[in-house]
Order: C-alpha cells, then structure tokens, then sequence
C-alpha cells in the first residue's frame, strides 16, 4: 500500500482551533486540520509553513509536534504529523476549502472529521 506523507496545523488562538472543510477530491465535503503533503528535502515544519501559506494566505508559527497519526484508507496508507501552530500575520483566506471554523472544546463534535482527524481530537480537547 503507498505510504502518503502528510502535516497538519492545530492551529490555536485563545482557547479555539481552526478547521477547515475539504473543497475537492476523493474526501471533499470532510472537516480536517490544514495542512499537506512534505515534498522532497523539506521538513514536517517547513511543508506545514508552505502549506499554510499557499492553502490559507497566512504565516504560521510552528509550535509543539502533537503526535504522528498512522492511518489506513482503503486506496492507502496516510502518515500525518500534527503539529500545534500560532498565526504570526495573514487573515485566513479560503483558497481550497469550502468552509472554516473556529472551535471550542465543547464544538470539536459538531462537524463531521475525516476518520485520520477524528484520532487527534481526544488529544486536542484534552489540551484546550
């Protein structure tokens, strides 16, 4: 099975998280931490702070690593290493996805997560 190696931002302002909802392929439609694939010779930190910008307009600080989610989707396997992020400058823009909330603790529940998301939110709400 490929191996997809890929970064998400749990980006945090005060006590909410930013989540964004897919705008295209096989998982549009889906609620997911931002983020995307490493390229060649970058690290997780450096993919996430291109992702960011290219995907959302905006500088991110890259914090913490949370946890590596190993996770298998029926056409293949994904890779994903989160990390807690801060917005240095930039408002958030849109540029892939079709919607984007800022939730609490209590809200994490109210849109519907990818299943490879869906295993860090325990871990999220736990730090909120």
């Amino acid at each position: 099975m490929n191996t997809v190696r890929v970064v998400a931002a749990i980006i945090r302002s005060d006590d909410k998280i930013f989540a964004t909802q897919r705008g295209y392929g096989e998982f549009k439609g889906g609620w997911e931490f931002p983020g995307g694939k490493i390229e060649e010779g970058e690290t997780p930190q450096e993919a996430l702070i291109r992702e960011i910008m290219e995907e959302l307009a905006t500088e991110i600080h890259v914090g913490d690593f949370l946890h590596t989610i190993e996770y298998d989707y029926p056409s293949f396997h994904l890779s994903m290493d989160c990390f807690w992020a801060e917005i240095v400058s930039g408002d958030l823009v849109l540029k892939e996805h079709e919607a984007a909330k800022w939730l609490a603790k209590g809200e994490l529940d109210t849109v519907e997560w990818l299943p490879a998301d869906i295993e860090i939110i325990e871990m999220v709400r736990e730090t909120l």
